[in-house]
């Protein structure tokens, strides 16, 4: 039985909080840094490993965050939630998204129906759709193949998937998996619909819509930006448009789609890309095999976070890691910044898989917390962002926890040798370098050269960026998300912050405003 406290009435916290604090230069230094490099070392899935040497921790540190994590029952939610108990409790639902990728519990029934058995069986009817698009069953009103498929989604229903796909697009050209180019709409911005349109053949383009309600006002805009540009191509827009919505949606049943897959209010949208969400355009662009890959690799990180060692569960000990660094030593942001090009998107994916689940400031039931909650994410590729924001976070007056993603070889293998080594060695030189700099610093006579270090940070390292690895990726940041928020006692899977806006808008549409709101409309003519 597990029980649902604040994190400040917790004894294993006012221990933390006690504890002897970690001098980082000094332990990175020397033969205890060398040391420290290969023993904080927690194995993932697919070969990958989360190191954590250069994070300001102890064993005697770790073994508080394991008395935390026991204390707080954090894998014993994780099994209540994968076990169907309503852990969404301000939408009262069930958290659904790892049932996507495997079973890790019991089999859950809900709406009358095996869960998972419902996502494996639109699996296979997204699975059958794609390989027709392939092999040309399935055609444009020219009996022409489609060569580009166009996802039109918002929020989670497009930062995900753009992601990954941007992730996996090289690997699949280098490996013969690449099958249709893939776009993304989603800002109502016309400016935005418009370069997605003027940049691809409309006639032999598939698009997807994507929303689970069948109501999102600028996914619906949207929509009707691209059914007149097929209108005016001479196109009917019912054979070129395919649903990725839930069963009761407006959508669901309509003529205006070639096929439309199912998602459920199980799985919020920043966790749905191993759903139909990421399910149709991913198999679309890969082949649905290459999908299946990248939800292989979901679950097999899924499975660590099941452990209840803390230093064998690397989501679990990220996780709680951050706990530390937000609550205890008072860091207010975390930069992820992956040193792959690939992974572009990714950051952006993890800001509101992040923010968006654990920016809370009252807990499960309600009731206001005394401490901080989620961080700020934010970040972009290595070795771009040396060049422009690592000045602050080298000499800044805040210390900011950076989280480095890097692989030894580059997925597509074509390299030259410059100077004595080649761009990926130089990649690779350059992350090693930037964590030991962050970390030891430097002493120097004149103050403007002098790097004060002890800057956190942890490093997930691979062989190379593969659909497998990037399904362990997405599921490793998504659990230590959850675990965050079961520690702090918080609803990680609601976004009550993101309603009130929209109501607004609906009524500035509507012309129904006063004061402020009023006067800011007639700024832009509205």
């Amino acid at each position: 039985m597990v029980s649902w406290n604040n994190l400040d009435t917790l004894g294993s916290f006012k221990a933390l909080e006690d504890a002897k604090k970690v001098n980082l230069a000094e332990a990175m230094s020397g033969a205890c840094g060398a040391d420290r490099v290969k023993n904080y070392t927690v194995p993932m899935a697919e070969g990958m490993a989360y190191n954590y040497a250069a994070k300001a921790v102890d064993d005697a540190l770790i073994d508080k965050l394991a008395a935390l994590a026991d204390e707080a029952n954090l894998v014993d939610k994780f099994e209540a939630l994968y076990n169907g108990e309503v852990v969404n409790t301000g939408e009262k639902r069930l958290v659904m998204h790892h049932m996507t990728r495997g079973q890790l519990g019991s089999v859950v029934t809900a709406d009358g129906v095996n869960k998972r058995e419902f996502y494996t069986g639109e699996q296979e009817k997204i699975a059958q759709f794609a390989k027709k698009v392939h092999n040309g069953e399935i055609v444009n009103g020219a009996g022409e193949k489609f060569t580009t498929v166009v996802q039109i989604g918002i929020g989670g229903s497009d930062l995900g998937p753009r992601a990954i796909y941007i992730a996996l697009e090289n690997w699949a050209r280098a490996t013969g998996n690449f099958k249709m180019e893939a776009k993304f709409i989603s800002n109502v911005d016309p400016d935005d619909a418009s370069a997605v349109l003027g940049s691809i053949d409309v006639a032999h383009s598939l698009f997807v819509l994507v929303s689970k309600s069948g109501t999102t006002l600028e996914t619906l805009t949207n929509e009707s930006f691209v059914k007149d540009a097929l209108k005016k191509a001479g196109l009917d827009a019912s054979k070129h448009m395919v649903a990725v919505t839930s069963q009761t949606s407006p959508l669901a049943q309509s003529s205006d789609y070639l096929a439309a897959f199912f998602m459920d209010d199980y799985i919020g949208g920043r966790f749905s890309s191993c759903s139909a969400v990421g399910g149709a355009v991913l198999s679309l662009a890969f082949g649905p095999e290459v999908f299946a890959d990248f939800l292989d690799g979901a679950a097999a990180e899924d499975k660590l976070a099941t452990n209840k060692d803390i230093r064998k569960n690397p989501a679990l000990l990220d996780a709680l890691i951050g706990v530390y660094e937000r609550n205890v030593l008072g860091y207010p942001c975390t930069a992820v910044l992956p040193y792959s090009q690939a992974l572009s998107r990714f950051p952006a994916h993890l800001q509101q898989l992040d923010m968006e689940s654990n920016g809370k400031s009252v807990n499960r039931f309600g009731e206001p917390v005394n401490y901080v909650t989620g961080p700020v994410i934010y970040g972009e590729p290595g070795t771009n962002g040396q060049h422009s924001f690592y000045q602050l976070l080298h000499q800044g007056t805040d210390i900011i926890p950076l989280q480095f993603i890097g692989f030894k070889n580059s997925q597509i293998g074509n390299d030259v040798d410059i100077q004595g080594s080649t761009s990926q060695k130089k990649l690779c030189a350059n992350v090693v370098a930037q964590i030991v700099a962050f970390a030891c610093g430097k002493d120097d006579d004149n103050s403007n050269k002098r790097f004060a270090g002890n800057r956190p940070s942890s490093i997930i390292t691979g062989d190379k960026l593969t659909p497998k690895t990037m399904g362990a990726l997405l599921s490793h940041f998504e659990n230590k998300v959850m675990f965050q928020g079961f520690t702090w006692n918080i609803n990680s899977f609601d976004q009550e912050g993101v309603q009130l806006g929209k109501v607004l808008a609906k009524k500035v549409l509507a012309h129904k405003t006063e004061g402020a709101l009023k006067v800011y409309s007639d700024m832009f003519g509205i």
